[in-house]
């Protein structure tokens, strides 16, 4: 596929942002029992801020909010759940099938419950939890579609029998026929407007 001046040069995820209760056990689990090494906090009277490294460039990272309760919730992954509206489960690359299984058995060293490997076709996986109840999964392609053009017409990635339209649109016709327009949350709107600043809509 030929590069186009207007090609988004994607380089991972920078962070993945999300809440604990606990920072000093979720700095035990992410660093201590998943070997993803804290690599940077934040912390200012309102909040920490602490970064762990998942891959070079790429981090999970978490807010522990000072005096504030949490209505907290745990899920098992890929199951629906009323209270999960934007947010199913975390799953983590790893490079092999042996990787897979180190860090089951790493998991189950500390203590931690870890499902068998579970074989999805082009990936495979197990599925955890962290002390916050955040679902979480490790998994590795055994069919990697990233890095390369797609195929849509390629069923062992593209197994869905009944896709949406955009997947029809780009199968049939190598593109989408239109995009979705979105708008910023009230609430960051206002903080902008409180440091002197403004969108035009």
């Amino acid at each position: 596929m030929a590069e186009t001046p207007d090609q988004v040069h994607w380089r991972g995820v920078h962070h993945l942002a999300l809440v604990t209760a606990d920072m000093d056990a979720t700095v035990r689990f992410w660093h201590g029992v998943l070997g993803a090494r804290l690599v940077a906090t934040l912390a200012v009277p309102a909040f920490k801020h602490y970064f762990f490294d998942v891959a070079p460039g790429n981090t999970v990272a978490f807010f522990e909010y000072a005096d504030q309760p949490l209505d907290s919730f745990a899920k098992p992954a890929g199951v629906p759940y009323a209270r999960a509206a934007q947010f199913d489960h975390l799953s983590l690359h790893l490079p092999d099938e042996e990787a897979l299984n180190r860090m089951r058995d790493r998991l189950k060293a500390h203590g931690c419950e870890v499902t068998d490997v579970i074989d999805h076709g082009f990936l495979r996986s197990i599925y955890f939890s962290d002390p916050n109840g955040i679902a979480l999964e490790a998994s590795w392609w055994t069919l990697d579609p990233t890095g390369r053009p797609a195929d849509h017409s390629d069923e062992r990635l593209f197994a869905d029998p009944d896709p949406v339209p955009a997947v029809r649109e780009l199968r049939e016709e190598g593109g989408l026929r239109h995009t979705v327009a979105t708008r910023l949350v009230d609430g960051v709107i206002e903080d902008l407007r409180r440091e002197g600043i403004t969108l035009e809509r």
